[in-house]
């Protein structure tokens, strides 16, 4: 699997597009905006567009999805179910962070724990993540051991739990019973900032270190 980041918004998420290297399919992991940029890029990798995938219901990763699915006539794919009330809400999300209003829209396919996506030749594993949001997905290559994991960790820090219905304990849970058996070795794509890997955070992130949880 072969990825290119793109951050848009002026959030800085961290978008991707994401291929199989052999059909040249293509998915994009949250379009929170810029679709112009977005498109441009796809263009220039020589790819073809099938799907969007989202890992959860914020406006900075899915504030640009409608409009893309629309205009490249693909669907959306995720988050879970469980984030469907942050999808109804996404008027009230654009008033709130300040962000062209984006209407409400319902995703082609909401997504479970343990569902696979197809990309090409390629395959994605679903990982249900809850936490920063209640639907909160991460979507993980194993061929490629890379996983896009939103806000769910970060760099040096994890997801903010200050939201409705967020849950720190669901989120230091779903971090070490769901993300690190995937394999120290994984390097990861947060939704901000820059990329690691599971063996740098257990080791260095002052919420998750493994001295630090025991």
């Amino acid at each position: 699997m072969k990825y290119q980041i793109i951050p848009v918004t002026p959030f800085q998420q961290n978008c991707s597009v994401i291929w199989c290297k052999d059909t040249l399919q293509a998915a994009i992991v949250d379009p929170g905006g810029d679709i112009d940029r977005i498109t441009t890029e796809v263009e220039k990798l020589g790819l073809t567009l099938v799907k969007i995938l989202l890992t959860h219901g914020h406006i900075d990763h899915v504030g640009g999805a409608q409009a893309l699915a629309e205009q490249q006539n693909i669907p959306i794919v995720g988050p879970h179910i469980d984030d469907s009330f942050w999808l109804e809400n996404l008027p009230g999300q654009s008033k709130n962070f300040g962000f062209p209003e984006v209407g409400a829209f319902t995703p082609n396919q909401y997504l479970n724990d343990g569902d696979t996506v197809e990309l090409g030749n390629q395959q994605l594993q679903v990982v249900h993540c809850p936490g920063h949001t209640p639907g909160h997905v991460v979507f993980y290559s194993a061929s490629s051991k890379t996983a896009w994991v939103g806000d769910v960790l970060f760099r040096s820090s994890i997801g903010r739990t200050d939201f409705p219905q967020s849950n720190h304990q669901d989120l230091i849970n779903s971090i070490t019973k769901k993300l690190w058996p995937l394999g120290n070795e994984t390097q990861f794509i947060p939704g901000h900032g820059p990329m690691s890997t599971f063996a740098e955070e257990r080791q260095h992130n002052p919420f998750v270190a493994d001295q630090l949880l025991g």
